[in-house]
């Protein structure tokens, strides 16, 4: 397997160097060169696989000629051998032909988990290998950072620096972080947004002379083994509702168009999907584009759902490669365009083909609320604001009764005690056993300005386990 940049100028690496490279050197993102597309005979096969073997069938055309068979099939069951739930991703029935796939049952409580805890046992297992060492930086909106530290926590070749926007994320999802003590770890705030973060993270992958000679690797969802990971659990939910016999609409909650991507993939796959809805708060620049063509930066707003309070989705530009014909060239200019006036859209007949697939909504906190207290009033199931907005686009664009509508449930409701509360449903949130002591544990974190220097001057300083770069 191959994998070429979106935007034409970089060279195609395989799958071991692309894990590492995370950006392109050219700017653009990784995508396969070829997607492999199953029958419907051998997805049909794959009914009652565990969650791991199916990973694996799903997974094993991505990495073949990195990783061998047996060792990536001893990553997989260790990687989903740590879910608290032998399901590793259950359905759960909210409504009449209407799911949640639970997706919280990782370590750190949120769908981050099926990615970044396979990703840190990918890195281990490479740089073993390869006997190298690198950097991580990665930026964080909420449940990114916490999961890419649990992750990548016991890596013996790496450090990990995980920028988050200063009291912009709730004390759970921070504590999550700060909490996670080591030499090799290090949380660090910014006086900013979470696109500042991203901008610092993005910026530094151009540049990576402050690391004199050490490999800067990504854990956000630029990394295509994040992508990769997400597919398979569009396949688990499909075949438990009778895939590929019949086909499944999908509702998910995304900013960074990352989540919702892996699922298109998966239709591209051959896995029967017929509809996608991009669920998002008033930080609503994908549903601007889904609904109006119109894909443009605007001020950034704090909300209920703080992980999808984000001005500019990352992975778009993997869509939009797509909708250009796979043409680098034109993706690059788009996107330089962009860059120079903050805004695009694209040819008529180029978004029409994007709207045969996805629909939007953009949903308020008050919308949020009203539908944790509706969904918890009538089946007694407590959702967290990303699900429940999640749940609410799925109901508001729904195309067809009589599809299954699954809502992708990004994570548990625990992580996220002010929007419970503001639902007014009465009911007490507890976290999990294993996480019960939060908040007594010691926290570990440096607030810096919003300056990529200084970032990157404290990057320089306290790699290599504390010993300069």
């Amino acid at each position: 397997m191959r994998y070429i940049s979106t935007r034409g100028n970089a060279p195609a690496l395989n799958f071991e160097d692309v894990l590492l490279a995370g950006l392109a050197s050219d700017g653009g993102l990784y995508v396969p060169e070829n997607l492999p597309r199953f029958t419907q005979e051998e997805i049909a096969s794959w009914a009652g696989l565990p969650y791991h073997e199916l990973a694996f069938r799903v997974m094993r055309p991505f990495v073949e000629g990195s990783i061998s068979d047996t060792d990536f099939k001893q990553i997989l069951e260790e990687t989903y051998g740590a879910f608290a739930h032998s399901a590793i991703a259950p359905l759960r029935q909210l409504n009449a032909n209407e799911w949640v796939m639970e997706l919280f049952h990782g370590p750190t409580l949120a769908f981050k988990d099926f990615a970044l805890q396979l990703l840190g046992r990918l890195l281990d297992h490479i740089l073993l290998k390869r006997d190298e060492r690198v950097v991580i930086i990665g930026a964080t909106s909420g449940d990114t950072g916490s999961a890419a530290i649990e992750g990548c926590r016991r890596c013996e070749n790496v450090d990990i620096f995980i920028l988050h926007p200063h009291q912009r994320v709730s004390e759970v999802q921070r504590r999550q972080m700060t909490t996670i003590l080591g030499e090799n770890i290090h949380n660090i705030a910014i006086e900013g947004n979470f696109d500042d973060c991203q901008e610092m993270v993005k910026a530094s992958f151009a540049d990576q002379s402050f690391l004199k000679g050490t490999r800067l690797v990504a854990v956000n969802s630029i990394n295509w083994a994040r992508i990769m990971a997400q597919i398979v659990y569009y396949f688990h939910a499909s075949l438990q509702l009778g895939a590929p016999a019949r086909s499944v609409a999908f509702s998910v909650p995304t900013g960074n168009f990352g989540d919702i991507f892996a699922g298109y993939l998966a239709r591209n796959m051959g896995l029967p999907i017929s509809q996608l809805v991009v669920a998002t708060n008033r930080n609503d620049i994908l549903h601007r584009f889904m609904s109006g063509n119109q894909y443009f930066k605007e001020t950034l707003h704090a909300s209920l759902s703080p992980s999808m309070d984000i001005m500019v989705s990352s992975n778009f530009e993997r869509l939009l490669f797509d909708l250009h014909g796979r043409n680098g060239v034109a993706l690059a200019e788009l996107m330089s365009t962009f860059k120079a006036t903050g805004k695009l859209s694209v040819e008529e007949d180029r978004w029409v083909e994007a709207r045969k697939l996805f629909d939007s909504l953009a949903v308020s906190d008050e919308d949020t609320c009203a539908t944790i207290a509706d969904v918890f009033k009538r089946t007694g199931e407590v959702l967290d604001p990303h699900t429940a907005i999640g749940v609410k686009a799925a109901r508001e664009c729904r195309r067809n009764l009589s599809t299954p509508m699954v809502v992708l449930g990004t994570a548990h409701p625990v992580k996220f005690p002010d929007a419970v509360e503001k639902a007014g449903i009465g009911k007490a949130l507890e976290l999990p056993a294993h996480l019960s002591d939060l908040f007594q544990r010691e926290e570990r974190c440096t607030v810096l300005p919003n300056a990529i220097e200084a970032v990157q001057a404290f990057v320089a300083q306290h790699g290599n386990r504390g010993r300069p770069l």
